[in-house]
């Protein structure tokens, strides 16, 4: 299984931006859950933590797009360094809003500024990989590393975040990914020899998400984002309703703990199917396998369940990203790439404030039907607008 992976690290630079990459981040999965966990300990309000934890999200998937756009045009290091420094200003003066008691609206104006100013990286990570290995057969291994990557700081973040903030200090959680929001990006801009060109001399008129195939994929990532959404609040909760609270950080590690394992027996695998054929059989494969969490009331068979409803997450975004690789022009590649980043996050976003909504009103165990239901929308559009995902070059 490690096979495919090995030759990835020989080309120079490559460990430098994975390596910086990876810690840049690891606050991507204990943001929203150190949010929800911060003002839930406050207000002891899950609808209000989800509220917070998705204005954080939609301003960070309404500013995507126009971010990976600048790096197209600028060059990533001259666009994520500002955004960085910015995006630290931010979180820190949401956390001094709440331990000096500010109004309500200062969260969430604070949470606009912090979203807006976060950095895509995993998107960034991929256009270097695009660039060093385009037209090759191991990016396929790369995107599908990437996703372990991915799925290793969701198994860590989540259990990490939650024992700092409910054992610790209920700041401790942000701060910490505070630090390595700044320490990895800024390593990560620092590697500027393997930072794909800027075609200066190209007008980028245009946008990816008016390419068909971009669109549906963006819209079956905001379904799969209500599920991740939902899927991390409920989940504090349903831990809360049964009296431990400090497990929520291993069910939802568990969640991803399927999408790692899936993610290395899939990039180490040489497919024969389509990645169109790919794609529609991993969204239905993820609605089957959230069905049972939404029938289990017990915590310690919730977390074999969880690990099994995430054993599709990999296969899919991995096929996603290089079915957007396929569909956009290089120039472009950035930007088509935090489409994806930019659905997930508005789905994100929903599904944390519909899961906190329905939470409060009928018990975490019913809420998960929201999950289920958001991933049978997902398999509905990716299925029905399938014809559009056929990429114009021949499958590695």
């Amino acid at each position: 299984m490690v096979g495919p992976y090995r030759g990835l690290f020989s080309t120079p630079g490559v460990k430098g931006f994975v390596i910086a990459g990876f810690v840049g981040r690891i606050p991507m999965s204990m943001l929203g859950l150190g949010i929800i966990l911060l003002i839930e300990a406050l207000t002891d309000s899950f609808a209000m933590a989800g509220a917070v934890a998705a204005t954080v999200n939609v301003s960070y998937a309404v500013a995507a797009p126009l971010t990976g756009r600048l790096v197209d045009r600028f060059g990533q290091a001259r666009v994520i360094v500002p955004l960085t420094l910015a995006h630290g200003t931010a979180l820190t003066g949401l956390m001094l809003c709440a331990e000096f008691g500010a109004p309500a609206w200062s969260l969430f104006a604070t949470g606009v500024l912090a979203g807006a100013s976060a950095v895509s990286l995993g998107s960034l990570v991929r256009a270097r990989w695009s660039h060093l290995l385009a037209g090759s057969s191991r990016l396929h291994a790369a995107f599908s590393f990437e996703s372990v990557a991915d799925e290793v700081v969701f198994v860590g973040g989540p259990a990490l975040v939650t024992a700092l903030a409910t054992m610790v200090n209920p700041y401790a959680g942000l701060i910490v990914a505070l630090v390595c929001t700044i320490a990895g990006t800024l390593a990560f801009a620092m590697q500027r020899g393997t930072e794909p060109p800027v075609n200066r001399g190209e007008r980028h008129s245009g946008s990816p998400i008016t390419i068909p195939g971009v669109a549906l994929l963006s819209c079956v990532f905001l379904a799969m984002g209500a599920v991740f959404g939902s899927v991390d609040l409920i989940t504090v909760a349903f831990a809360e309703e049964h009296g431990a609270k400090p497990a929520a950080g291993l069910l939802l590690a568990a969640f991803a703990g399927g999408s790692l394992v899936s993610g290395l027996w899939y990039g180490a695998r040489q497919w024969k199917l389509s990645l169109r054929s790919r794609f529609v059989r991993a969204i239905g494969v993820f609605a089957v396998g959230l069905t049972p969490i939404a029938l289990i009331g017990d915590v310690r068979v919730m977390a074999p369940a969880l690990f099994l409803a995430g054993l599709a997450i990999s296969p899919t975004i991995i096929t996603g990203y290089t079915l957007i690789e396929r569909l956009v022009p290089a120039r472009l590649l950035t930007e088509g790439m935090s489409w994806v980043s930019t659905s997930v996050g508005f789905g994100v976003a929903l599904g944390a404030w519909a899961g906190g909504r329905l939470t409060d009103a009928f018990g975490a165990s019913n809420a998960y039907g929201f999950s289920f239901a958001c991933a049978i929308l997902a398999v509905i559009i990716g299925v029905g607008g399938s014809a559009w995902l056929r990429t114009p070059v021949p499958q590695q």
